[in-house]
């Protein structure tokens, strides 16, 4: 469980910071609160430049992980964490979903994917080399945050064109509605908070 505290600026350019503190596999952070939209706020969590923070969140979660032949994640965020996790299974390859088709891919599947933190949709994009190689495999999703589940879906969508077999799905947090879903294993619930930055 976290708590809310807010630290004060003397600079009269900056107003107040909220923060929402949070103990994550062993690990105590300070989450800034960031604006969502007028009415909505949201806890940052951001594991990039935290290698103590990467490691206890896939050690964790290597720990609770069904059975499976390969991990998946989408850039950005997800990158540290299913890089250590491959990292710390013995070096194994991982797949990644990639914002914008590379000159190297051998050719790409695509799906369309709308986030919470994203102003405007996004695609996502799967070298067709790697999708052969997922084809009939046990494939496990993992990412940072999962909120409103579209990051999710589109991997799935992803997996399942490949021809690959989901056998779970995985994250630090659970943001919202993430949090009853019964299908997602995760470490800790991230709650959502209202304009003045109170627990929703």
């Amino acid at each position: 469980m976290g708590k809310l505290f807010q630290k004060f600026f003397h600079d009269e350019k900056h107003m107040e910071q909220k923060y929402y503190h949070m103990n994550i596999a062993g690990c105590e952070r300070d989450l800034p609160l960031c604006p969502l939209n007028e009415n909505l706020m949201i806890a940052g969590f951001v594991i990039f430049g935290d290698p103590e923070l990467t490691t206890a969140c896939a050690k964790a979660l290597l720990d609770r992980a069904p059975e499976y032949d390969y991990l998946i994640s989408a850039e950005a965020k997800g990158i540290p964490l299913v890089h250590e996790m491959a990292r710390l299974a013995g070096n194994q390859k991982y797949f990644l979903a990639r914002k914008a088709p590379k000159l190297y891919m051998t050719g790409v599947l695509e799906v369309n994917v709308r986030s919470i933190t994203t102003a405007k949709e996004q695609k996502l994009y799967l070298d067709t080399a790697d999708a052969a190689i997922m084809k009939g495999k046990r494939i496990l999703i993992v990412d940072d945050v999962i909120s409103t589940g579209e990051s999710l879906r589109a991997l799935e969508e992803l997996v399942r064109t490949a021809g690959g077999e989901i056998c779970g799905r995985m994250a630090i947090l659970a943001e919202g509605d993430a949090q009853e879903r019964e299908d997602l294993i995760y470490l800790e619930k991230l709650p959502l908070f209202d304009k003045e930055g109170k627990e929703i």
